[in-house]
């Protein structure tokens, strides 16, 4: 008995179940093109991979992706959790810009700007309002029936406006060694913002994964009207992924005016909200709700990130470096889209019709069937 070979019906090689099984993971291609690019940035830089410990503390490019990665990967995964119920938060670029501004004007003008207690209640200042910009995010679009893009824009503008004022219009200067902790601080060799952010990512992963508030999110965001029927209330999911979005976005301004001690209202967090929906797409999160990846969306951000380190070190004139990475996103998208990879494929094949099957064969496949 002959072994089976590899070969399809025309004689072209198809993959292997194991190959296939791994092509088919959700996470699969992701991760392939974040190894493809630190694999590029090997070959012009060939330390790029090197991790080196100084005064205690872990230093390299790799660590710098995931610091300064750090506040996209929190945004994003707000985002992921409102894109899957079909909506979209615009906001989330204001929210990082009011944030760090009252964080920042908070210990400013505190009698005692480098206690304690003067920076958790700038910390619990920004979260408050980041709640209060969520609820009304989610009121609009759950309770009024607003349409997400329109309802989130509001506040993209007006937000942006309000940092704005809260900084008078100037860059806010702070020295806070506790403030500075979360965004430019170090624990247990690694960068503070980095374990906030995978401990922020491990609860919400526990909470959507482990309970059914993952399944119910999946649930509003594929079918609506099936969920209304089975009576499932969408509006308390939409109000929370909402808030949730908010808080995750409040986070990163806190990380992002922390890491240089300012708070700039004007330029904070500006088009951070463009970059986490590529990240959520490119984690293979449908723009059209419904089931959603947190690890993909994670990918997706270190994606994003590693591919600004990579455009410094070709050294991309600047006025070209948003015409750059919009071209290598497309790339990846495509890469990662099942039909481009299935077209693709049909246009390697020989448009030729296929070949006869051997006598010797029809034969034996005469005797499979009626043996």
């Amino acid at each position: 008995m002959t072994p089976p070979d590899d070969t399809g019906a025309a004689g072209r090689p198809t993959l292997a179940p194991g190959t296939r099984r791994l092509t088919g993971h959700p996470l699969f291609w992701p991760a392939a093109v974040l190894a493809a690019l630190l694999l590029g940035n090997v070959a012009l830089t060939h330390d790029f991979l090197a991790v080196r410990v100084q005064n205690g503390h872990l230093y390299g490019s790799l660590i710098d992706i995931l610091q300064f990665g750090a506040p996209l990967i929190l945004v994003s995964l707000g985002m992921t959790l409102v894109i899957a119920t079909r909506g979209i938060d615009l906001s989330v670029g204001s929210t990082v810009a009011i944030a760090g501004a009252l964080a920042c004007e908070h210990i400013a003008t505190a009698q005692d700007p480098g206690s304690l207690s003067t920076v958790v209640t700038a910390i619990a200042a920004a979260l408050g309002v980041a709640v209060a910009i969520g609820l009304l995010n989610g009121f609009l679009v759950a309770r009024l029936g607003v349409q997400p893009i329109v309802a989130t824009l509001v506040l993209m503008v007006a937000g942006r406006g309000v940092a704005q004022l809260i900084t008078d219009g100037q860059i806010i200067s702070v020295s806070s060694g506790a403030y500075k902790m979360i965004g430019g601080g170090y624990w247990l060799t690694l960068p503070f913002a980095v374990l906030l952010a995978a401990a922020l990512v491990a609860v919400t992963s526990l909470v959507t994964r482990r309970t059914a508030l993952g399944m119910l999110i999946e649930s509003v965001g594929g079918n609506p009207v099936a969920s209304r029927l089975v009576g499932i209330r969408a509006a308390g999911l939409l109000i929370t992924v909402y808030v949730v979005s908010a808080v995750c976005a409040a986070v990163a301004g806190l990380m992002i005016s922390s890491n240089v001690s300012s708070a700039d209202g004007n330029n904070a967090g500006l088009w951070i909200e463009l970059d986490a929906i590529l990240a959520v797409v490119i984690g293979g999160t449908a723009l059209t709700g419904g089931r959603f990846s947190l690890g993909g969306t994670v990918l997706g951000a270190l994606i994003i990130q590693t591919l600004s380190t990579t455009i410094y070190t070709l050294g991309v004139p600047p006025e070209t470096t948003l015409v750059f990475k919009a071209l290598v996103v497309i790339v990846v998208c495509l890469v990662q889209s099942p039909a481009f990879r299935a077209r693709l494929s049909r246009s390697r094949r020989p448009s030729g019709p296929d070949p006869a099957p051997a006598p010797g064969d029809v034969a034996a496949r005469r005797q499979e069937v009626h043996p």
